[in-house]
């Protein structure tokens, strides 16, 4: 039992997975136009200050021209695209690259390194890395590492009106230097991970929420079809006894169209009957013994080639049939038969402390690595390891709803005779069925039929 099976889809390749955004609308381009926009105004206001109110000596008209640029890109920007297109990874490529060199160029007029507004070429690769494929990071961090290193060269020094050279001395504009470089590689990782693994667990949610959706819409297809059937027995029954009299008393053909009728109705009724073997979706049938729903939901795999054998101590509580316990319990089960040798024991024990539900199997067991990560999205695999762990995921998530804490272990670590273990562990009244007058019967719930 050393992964899940993904049950979300086909299993995407590469360390990358979640970057890897091959349709990549995720920016729209009135968000970074709106940044550009501050960061406009931004360099107008240190530029007129510089020269105004500091009285230093710049490139004013290169300045100005440099800002001008950015202007004239926000201006084209606008007229001729609409507001909420969203950018591909070329797109977003472009507009970085072109922010990096317009403030490196700007930089070089306004004292390079000297001047404190340097950190700001961090903005440009922190948005990289949170949006842009690996490679396109690191082409940006690259540009953006280049174009400060030749601040410590290729500047126009400031100058106070006499004359006089203003700017730091070349050990601060090294340690400046050396300082902006890591921080494009710190921020630019720290922001690819983090991002990264929000983007994981949002695409495995997702997988988590389509998955007990389509159990909520298959038990409520069920209480259709059963309530369906329950409700057409009488009107068919009537027509088989009205066709079955009309054939004694007619004869020839009409007589056959009478017994054809009745062959109808009843096959009608045996239709019905196997489509609705799960009773009329009435509130008690959403109550089971803790008993019933385990082997409900080992069902699917017990024709496997695989044993499963249930142990329960102490009571057997009534329990609701809700989708998220069904899947998740089904999901675990489903795990342990994948890897298990011959056998799989479900074990079920009710006591003050609250419910417990052991799935041990006698497959070689969790992989050390993986025992950190039972339960995480898309985990690092390993050679040869299969799937990608979304389907514990979801069913550990889908388990964490109802109130249940999961512990992953091996039995052989312990000294036991080897193999994985999963235990569930639900609080004393968790899962304990609505009782009291009304809580057994009800009216049917509505269900839409498309």
């Amino acid at each position: 039992m050393p992964t899940a099976r993904d049950t979300a889809g086909a299993a995407r390749d590469g360390p990358d997975l979640a970057l890897d955004l091959r349709t990549p609308a995720w920016i729209r381009l009135r968000t970074l136009v709106l940044l550009r926009w501050l960061a406009i105004g931004g360099q107008l206001a240190a530029v007129i200050v510089a020269q105004e109110v500091l009285d230093l000596g710049i490139a004013a008209e290169l300045a100005y021209l440099a800002i001008g640029l950015s202007v004239a890109a926000n201006v084209f920007a606008t007229l001729f695209y609409p507001e909420g297109k969203r950018l591909t990874q070329d797109e977003i490529l472009a507009i970085l690259l072109f922010d990096v060199v317009q403030l490196g160029f700007l930089l070089s007029l306004t004292g390079g390194l000297g001047n404190p507004f340097a950190l700001l070429i961090l903005a440009p690769v922190t948005i990289a890395a949170t949006v842009l494929r690996l490679r396109w990071t690191l082409l940006v961090g690259a540009v953006a590492a280049v174009s400060i290193t030749l601040q410590r060269w290729a500047y126009v020094p400031l100058r106070k009106p006499d004359g006089t050279v203003v700017g730091a001395e070349p050990l601060f504009t090294f340690g400046l230097w050396l300082a902006i470089l890591t921080g494009i590689a710190f921020l630019g990782l720290y922001a690819r991970r983090v991002t990264g693994e929000m983007r994981s667990m949002s695409e495995a949610l997702l997988a988590t929420q389509a998955a007990l959706a389509r159990e909520q819409k298959l038990t409520d297809l069920g209480g259709v079809v059963a309530a369906t059937a329950h409700e057409l027995g009488t009107p068919l029954a009537t027509i088989k006894l009205a066709s079955t009299e009309l054939a004694q008393e007619l004869e020839g053909a009409h007589r056959e169209d009478a017994e054809l009728i009745a062959a109808q109705a009843d096959r009608c009724t045996e239709i019905l009957r196997s489509m609705g073997r799960a009773g009329k979706d009435d509130r008690h049938l959403r109550r089971a013994p803790l008993s019933a729903v385990l082997r409900e939901a080992a069902a699917p795999h017990e024709g496997r080639g695989k044993a499963i054998r249930f142990e329960a101590r102490g009571d057997d509580p009534l329990v609701e049939r809700r989708p998220e316990l069904l899947h998740g319990l089904r999901n675990i089960v489903e795990n342990a038969v994948d890897h298990a040798r011959a056998r799989v024991v479900i074990v079920q024990e009710v006591g003050p402390a609250g419910v417990a539900v052991t799935v041990r199997d006698d497959g070689p067991g969790f992989p050390p690595h993986a025992i950190g990560n039972i339960g995480e999205p898309f985990p690092k695999r390993r050679p040869g390891a299969k799937g990608l762990g979304l389907g514990l995921f979801i069913a550990v998530t889908l388990l964490r709803r109802t109130g249940a804490e999961l512990k992953a272990a091996n039995r052989g670590a312990r000294g036991g005779p080897g193999g994985a273990e999963v235990t569930l562990r639900w609080p004393p009244g968790a899962l304990d069925a609505a009782q009291g007058p009304g809580a057994a019967l009800g009216e049917n719930p509505v269900h839409p039929v498309a």
